[in-house]
């Protein structure tokens, strides 16, 4: 009875059509891809036809534990696991006319990262691959000790010299906590000629270091926290994104050289007393961008408000601005000088909230590093006494309305100058990971209150709308 339903199974799997199979293999996990090809005789050819191809060593972490408390005989099981897979599934591959279209591998830096490298090296050179790329974790993921840096630098550079057909061959190339030496970054440009994406996390060459980016195909930048004093964007044709997360220098973070196609820059930054306040038309100088994020973590505002003529040219294009994370102590009367310089802006979002899992909180906030003051110096006069937009259709703001008389005043200054302006959506807060319980939906009384407080102020012809926090990003 066993053998007579095993050959029903195997017959009713034989029936689905290859892109069926394909379909289903390529949702699942690689852990649990790799267990169908006991299912039945043509699941076992499935590894050899698939297009995407996502090997991860979180895939491999005991289920239970954080990554945090992962031991180093986790970190060294779950590698040798990705090794494994990638042998298992690349090189059965050989000879296959099928196209990859993704190949994604995320692994720890280690003694397994030489043979992965070369596995997915070989696999580049012997079939076509769309789109290759590597996420390389350190052992140690958060608040690397310099040594730690400078180990992890170093094993890095070994494997990538080991390696140079695969990274020559990457489009996407995630790094983290990396001390390099002053030659190694522009080695990394040159051999990875593919690239279009590249994620650093604390990585630099040493403390006030400077990075030089010159590269023909990237598109996509995104520096988080690292020792770096600047980062000279000398050339970069097709760079569409930048996006810049913590950043301990005293000046600009970055410089615009040749970004001709630069549309979206991302903003995040704690300011301490060090920090300067910047002055966006000479920090974004020679683009017009259309996308612009401003994350100020619910701390100091560090954007000194200018006037439209400084404004303009690098504002003549910007559709999309959100201010994200502004402390709910602050006023708010500054942010109009970005709608007085971006005369075409289409959305403007705005997310109020003190948010406690990110802000410097009890005696922390007593470092004389600490701004005490987190509006000060944002003092704003409008280019005209009667002001007005013409081009604003939406405002949202976000946030747990504990100043709502603050939000309010602020939404009759936007309306008043946003003359065709048609509807405000107000959400709740949106959540992190260590906040997710507060996630909630509006209930009818507060939506009744807050539009009995807006509407006191706020025209008839706006109309007012409380959706979903489904419906829009989380923070």
């Amino acid at each position: 009875m066993a053998s007579t339903v095993e050959a029903n199974e195997d017959d009713r799997l034989s029936k689905l059509p290859d892109d069926v199979l394909l379909n289903i293999v390529e949702r699942l996990d690689i852990a649990d891809a790799a267990r169908t090809t006991i299912l039945s005789r043509r699941w076992k050819q499935i590894p050899a036809v698939l297009s995407k191809i996502v090997i991860t060593a979180d895939s491999f972490e005991p289920k239970h534990k954080e990554w945090s408390k992962l031991t180093s005989d986790d970190i060294v099981r779950a590698n040798t696991a990705v090794l494994e897979a990638t042998r298992s599934i690349l090189e059965r591959r050989a000879g296959s006319l099928y196209p990859i279209h993704l190949l994604r591998i995320q692994f720890y830096l280690g003694d397994e990262s030489i043979l992965i490298g070369q596995t997915v090296a070989n696999t580049i050179a012997t079939q076509k691959v769309d789109s290759a790329e590597f996420t390389i974790l350190t052992k140690v993921r958060k608040k690397c000790a310099k040594n730690d840096l400078l180990t992890y630098g170093k094993q890095f550079m070994s494997f990538f010299d080991a390696c140079p057909n695969a990274f020559g061959g990457l489009v996407r190339l995630t790094l983290e906590n990396l001390r390099l030496g002053e030659s190694d970054f522009p080695k990394i440009f040159s051999m990875c000629k593919q690239l279009e994406f590249l994620s650093l996390y604390e990585c630099d060459m040493g403390i006030q270091s400077f990075l030089e980016v010159e590269h023909p195909q990237l598109s996509e930048l995104v520096i988080v926290c690292g020792r770096l004093e600047r980062v000279d964007l000398k050339w970069a044709p097709k760079l569409t994104k930048l996006k810049f997360n913590i950043f301990r220098c005293k000046d600009d973070p970055f410089c615009l050289g040749y970004v001709p196609l630069l549309q979206t820059v991302s903003i995040i930054n704690v300011a301490f007393t060090w920090h300067k306040m910047l002055k966006l038309s000479e920090l974004l100088d020679k683009a017009a961008i259309s996308n612009l994020t401003l994350d100020f973590k619910s701390e100091k505002i560090w954007v000194k408000p200018e006037g439209r003529r400084q404004l303009l040219p690098v504002f003549h294009k910007l559709r999309i601005l959100n201010l994200i994370n502004i402390a709910e102590e602050c006023d708010l009367t500054w942010t109009m000088f970005l709608l007085d310089g971006a005369p075409n802006l289409k959305e403007l979002h705005i997310l109020v909230r003190n948010h406690l899992c990110e802000m410097i909180t009890e005696k922390r906030r007593e470092l004389p590093v600490v701004c005490k003051e987190k509006d000060k110096g944002l003092e704003w006069e409008p280019s005209t006494s009667d002001f007005k937009h013409h081009n604003l259709a939406g405002l949202s703001i976000y946030g747990r309305f504990h100043a709502v008389d603050k939000l309010v005043r602020f939404a009759r200054k936007v309306v008043e100058a946003a003359v065709n302006l048609e509807d405000i959506r107000l959400y709740k807060s949106p959540v992190c990971v260590r906040c997710k319980h507060m996630l909630q939906e509006w209930t009818f009384e507060e939506t009744s209150w807050l539009s009995y407080e807006f509407r006191k102020e706020i025209p008839s012809v706006v109309r007012i709308h409380f959706p979903s926090l489904g419906q829009v990003f989380s923070k």
